[in-house]
C-alpha cells in the first residue's frame, strides 16, 4: 500500500508505503540483488553478467506508476491522494565492494549523464513535478544494501526542503535582482575559510550555516539550474570535484566515511525557475571518528539543528585530507 496524507500543521505531504517493509535487508555477500547474474549463481535484479550502470524501477518503491487507491477515505482537515510517482534505482558499478569514491572520473562523468538522462525521462512524465537524486551510503544512515547505488524519487510535487529554497531565492531575487545561491557563493570565495576544494566550473565548500559537522556544498560556478544545462567541460569538472570530496571524505579518518549526497536542482513542474541554482549537498553523520550526529529533540522536535563543531574548522581538517590528485 502507498498512499499521501496531508500533514495539515506542517502543510506537507507523508507517504505511507507499508510494503517497504518487505525489502531486502543486508543481504549476505552472495546473495547481493544489485550484482550481475553470474552463470550458475543466484538470479539478481540485474540479468546480465557484466555491466557498467544500471537503472531500473526499484520492486519496493515509495511511489508508483499506478499506485492503489488509498486505503482509507481523507477529510478536507486531512485529505490523502494517490502515491504516484516513480522510484529508480542506480547500480553505480558490478564491483559489489567498490564505492563511488573508487570509482574513476571517466565513470563519474558517465554516472552523471545517466543522471542527467533520468531527470529528463522522468521529468517529462507531466505528474513528474520533482526529480529528485541522491544516495544514502553506510549502514548508520540506514542502508539495505551494501552494493553502491544510488536512487531516484519522481515525486508528483515539490518536496518540503526545495519549496523553501525555491521560496528564498525567489525573494532574494526579486528584492536583489540576483541569485541567492550565486550571493552565496561569491560571499564563500571572498571569505575562503570554508572552502574545501574547486575547480573552474564547481566549488565545494563547508557553507557558513553548515547543519552536520562535515557539512560539504558543491556549487556550480555558473548560474545553470539542472544538469541538462551542463555543457562537456562542466560535466568533467563535476566529475573531478565528485571525486575529489569524496576521497576526501575517506581520507579524513582513514574510513570509508557513511553520507547522504543529495541533488537539488530545478523542479520539471514546467515552470522556468530562473531563481533556482544547481548544487549537491552532502551531509555525513560523524561528528568524530566514533561519534555521530544524531537528530535528536532539537532537531527533530523543533526543527533547530545544532552543530558541535565550528565549520571553519571542519572545512580546514577536510582541506588537509584532500588528495593532491584524482583520476
Amino acid at each position: 500500500m502507498s498512499e499521501l496524507r496531508w500533514h495539515p500543521v506542517l502543510r506537507e505531504w507523508v507517504i505511507t508505503a507499508t510494503h517497504r517493509q518487505e525489502r531486502t535487508f543486508l543481504p549476505p555477500r552472495d546473495y547481493c540483488p544489485l550484482c550481475p547474474t553470474r552463470p550458475g549463481g543466484v538470479p539478481t535484479e540485474i540479468p546480465r553478467p557484466d555491466y557498467q550502470i544500471v537503472v531500473f524501477e526499484n520492486r519496493f518503491p515509495a511511489l508508483q506508476r499506478q499506485p492503489p487507491e488509498p486505503a482509507v477515505a481523507g477529510s478536507p482537515l486531512t485529505p490523502v491522494a494517490p502515491a504516484q510517482g516513480i522510484c529508480e534505482v542506480v547500480v553505480y558499478t558490478p564491483d559489489h565492494d567498490s564505492r563511488l569514491a573508487l570509482r574513476s572520473v571517466d565513470e563519474i562523468e558517465r554516472l552523471i549523464a545517466v543522471w542527467t538522462d533520468r531527470y529528463q525521462e522522468l521529468g517529462g512524465y507531466d505528474f513528474v513535478k520533482y526529480v529528485f537524486i541522491f544516495e544514502n551510503k553506510g549502514e548508520v544512515i540506514g542502508v539495505t544494501l551494501h552494493h553502491p547505488h544510488g536512487q531516484i524519487y519522481a515525486f508528483p510535487y515539490i518536496p518540503p526542503i526545495v519549496q523553501r529554497e525555491l521560496a528564498s531565492a525567489a525573494d532574494h531575487l526579486a528584492s536583489t535582482g540576483r541569485c541567492l545561491f550565486c550571493d552565496i557563493l561569491a560571499a564563500e570565495r571572498g571569505d575562503g575559510r570554508r572552502l574545501v576544494a574547486e575547480n573552474a566550473d564547481f566549488v565545494a565548500f563547508v557553507p557558513f550555516y553548515a547543519r552536520y559537522p562535515y557539512e560539504v556544498h558543491l556549487f556550480a560556478a555558473a548560474h545553470l539550474g539542472a544538469l541538462p544545462d551542463l555543457a562537456p567541460r562542466q560535466r568533467r569538472s563535476l566529475a573531478a570535484l565528485l571525486k575529489t570530496v569524496l576521497v576526501t571524505y575517506d581520507n579524513l579518518w582513514g574510513f570509508s566515511l557513511p553520507y547522504m549526497m543529495v541533488l537539488h536542482q530545478r523542479p520539471t513542474d514546467g515552470e522556468p525557475h530562473p531563481e533556482y541554482h544547481f548544487h549537491i549537498e552532502f551531509y555525513p553523520p560523524h561528528r568524530a571518528p566514533d561519534k555521530l550526529k544524531y537528530l535528536a529533540g532539537c532537531e527533530s522536535g523543533a526543527g533547530t539543528f545544532i552543530n558541535d563543531t565550528l565549520p571553519e574548522e571542519t572545512a580546514a581538517r577536510l582541506r588537509a585530507a584532500r588528495p593532491p590528485a584524482v583520476d
